[in-house]
C-alpha cells in the first residue's frame, strides 16, 4: 500500500478514517466531517439534504466528501456507518456511551463502562486499519538491526520506553530517548543497518520529527507511529504505522492512543520474536535467570 493511502472503502472503520482525515479537511468539508463524528447514528439516518442542513453546507458538499473518504455518493457512505454504529450497538451494550460527555458525578461504574467501550472501539479500528505489509517490513527491519532507537515526547515517550524493554528482553540492542539532545545525538550516530522508531499520536511533535529525521539522514530505515498518516512524521519515515482513538472526557486523543499505540507495538514485538526465536527464547532465559534472585520465594 502506498505510504499514507488508506484501506479500500468498506474494509476498515468508517469513523477510524474520519478521525484520521479530519487534519487534511478544512472549511465546508470539515464541517461535514465533524458532524458525521458527532453524531454517527444521525448521520446514517439522515438524507443527504438533512446532513447538508445540519452540517452548514450543500448536498453538493455532501457528495465531494463522500468521494474524499473513498465512496462514490452519500447512499454508500451512509449505509456504511449504520452497518457499523449498528455493529457497535449489538456489539456490547455499553457502547453507546461512546462520546458521551463523563460528569463530575457520574457513578464510577458508568465512568469504568465508558473507558472500556472508547479503548475497546479504538483498538478494534486499529486492527481494522493496521497495514501488515508495513509491519512486517518494520518488523524485518527491526530483526536485522545492529541497533534500534525508539523517540518520543511525554505520552509517546512512556510507550516508547515500553517498546524498549520488550526489545531490549529478546536480545534486540534498543535504547528509547524522551530528550531531543540526547535523542539527536544518538540518531546523529545512526547508520544503515540501523532502525529508527519515532512515536507521535498527532505526527507533529517537532521534537520526534527532528529525531526521525536526522536519523534518516545517516541511513537508518525510520518507522513512524502516528494516528495520522498525512503527518509531518510519516513524512520522514520509510514506515508508516497508523492508530485510531476514542477520545473521552479527561482522556484527550493524545492520552486515549496509548492503548492502541500499545496494540501495533506489542504485534510488532511479536514479529520481530518470530523472526528472532532462537535468539529470542535465549535472551528470555539469561534475563530470567539474572532476575530470579530478587524474587520472593514462595511460602508453603
Amino acid at each position: 500500500m502506498e505510504r499514507g493511502a488508506y484501506p479500500t472503502a468498506g474494509t476498515d472503520s468508517v469513523l477510524a478514517r474520519l478521525r484520521a482525515k479530519l487534519p487534511e479537511f478544512t472549511g465546508a468539508l470539515r464541517r461535514v466531517a465533524e458532524q458525521v463524528l458527532t453524531d454517527p447514528s444521525g448521520a446514517s439516518r439522515a438524507t443527504i439534504v438533512e446532513l447538508a442542513e445540519r452540517s452548514r453546507t450543500s448536498p453538493a458538499t455532501i457528495t465531494r466528501f463522500c468521494r474524499a473518504v473513498g465512496f462514490e455518493g452519500y447512499a454508500d457512505l451512509r449505509l456504511a456507518i449504520a452497518g457499523e454504529t449498528g455493529r457497535a450497538a449489538r456489539s456490547a451494550g455499553w457502547v453507546v456511551d461512546i462520546g458521551r460527555e463523563i460528569e463530575p458525578g457520574d457513578p464510577l461504574e458508568r465512568v469504568l463502562g465508558q473507558i472500556m467501550a472508547a479503548d475497546t472501539r479504538a483498538m478494534q479500528d486499529t486492527a481494522a486499519m493496521t497495514d501488515l505489509v508495513e509491519v512486517e517490513r518494520a518488523a524485518d527491519a527491526i530483526a536485522a538491526a545492529d541497533r534500534v532507537d525508539i523517540y518520543g515526547a511525554s505520552g509517546s515517550a512512556l510507550v516508547g520506553a515500553e517498546m524498549q524493554f520488550s526489545l531490549h528482553r529478546i536480545g534486540i540492542a534498543a535504547w528509547s530517548w524522551p530528550d531531543v539532545h540526547n535523542g539527536l545525538a544518538s540518531a546523529a550516530l545512526l547508520s544503515a543497518g540501523d532502525v529508527a522508531l519515532g512515536i507521535s499520536h498527532s505526527g507533529q511533535t517537532r521534537e520526534t520529527i527532528e529525531m526521525v529525521a536526522e536519523a534518516g539522514s545517516r541511513g537508518a530505515i525510520t518507522v513512524a507511529l502516528t494516528s495520522f498518516p498525512r503527518s509531518p512524521l510519516a513524512d520522514v519515515a520509510d514506515v508508516v504505522l497508523t492508530t485510531a482513538t476514542q477520545a473521552t472526557t479527561f482522556r484527550p486523543d493524545s492520552l486515549s492512543a496509548r492503548h492502541p499505540q500499545l496494540v501495533v507495538l506489542d504485534l510488532l514485538y511479536i514479529a520481530v520474536a518470530q523472526r528472532t526465536h532462537e535468539r529470542a527464547h535465549a535472551a528470555f532465559q539469561r534475563t530470567a535467570q539474572a532476575v530470579a534472585g530478587h524474587r520472593l520465594r514462595e511460602v508453603v
